[in-house]
């Protein structure tokens, strides 16, 4: 996935004469704390509300604000990771697409993040979760793709993590069964150690619960 494919329709950008008082009211509705500024088609810059506040002059137009920001963008064909990595360091609440022309493509929402990321996941696909907790080196995924296929299950999706201050990592699995248990019999008996489990019911009001809490997060 690249950043032309999240690209959200919803945002208008921001011209050089609209107010700091515009673009404030702007971000009140579209619920976040920056917008793109355009001149035409061409991207000038990402301004955020701390510019706005830190100037205290909100009949100002935003041309004449000086931005913090440095480099709020990606390019259209840039991967959905490096999007992660430039939104989290950055602190963003959106995020500008450009083509090779500096020309403004449309932005990238923490809603389409959190949409791509459901869909990666499998939410929408039944099944049941297992997580095990390996050292770095043990991880073998042909392995645990057998032992899953062994079960007449499939894997629907599967991420690792890296323990802090630690050699293990955590690697999480859904798969198309509900019933895991003969699953995590096997993975028991080539002795992986399972640190959680969830079928589906279970994973389901989990699942629903966080995703309420991101919602309410992203009302705020």
């Amino acid at each position: 996935m690249i950043a032309k494919d999240l690209l959200s329709d919803t945002i208008m950008p921001l011209q050089t004469s609209d107010t700091g008082m515009t673009a404030l009211n702007w971000m009140e509705e579209f619920r976040v704390s920056h917008l793109p500024i355009v001149n035409e088609s061409d991207f000038l810059g990402l301004i955020s509300e701390n510019d706005i506040y830190e100037l205290n002059s909100y009949e100002e137009p935003i041309g004449n604000h000086p931005l913090s920001l440095n480099n709020p963008y990606v390019n259209e064909n840039q991967h959905v990771y490096d999007i992660i990595r430039q939104v989290h360091e950055l602190k963003l609440t959106l995020i500008p697409v450009v083509d090779d022309k500096n020309h403004y493509l449309g932005s990238i929402t923490l809603q389409c993040l959190t949409n791509y990321f459901a869909r990666l996941a499998a939410v929408d696909n039944p099944g049941g979760i297992i997580v095990l907790e390996m050292g770095v080196r043990d991880f073998v995924l042909s392995e645990i793709a057998r032992i899953v296929e062994s079960n007449d299950a499939i894997i629907l999706s599967l991420y690792v993590m890296n323990l802090p201050d630690s050699t293990k990592m955590q690697v999480t699995i859904k798969v198309n069964r509900m019933d895991i248990g003969p699953l995590i019999s096997t993975f028991n008996r080539f002795n992986y150690d399972i640190t959680a489990s969830f079928f589906q019911k279970e994973y389901d009001q989990t699942l629903n619960d966080r995703y309420d809490s991101l919602m309410r997060f992203l009302d705020i």
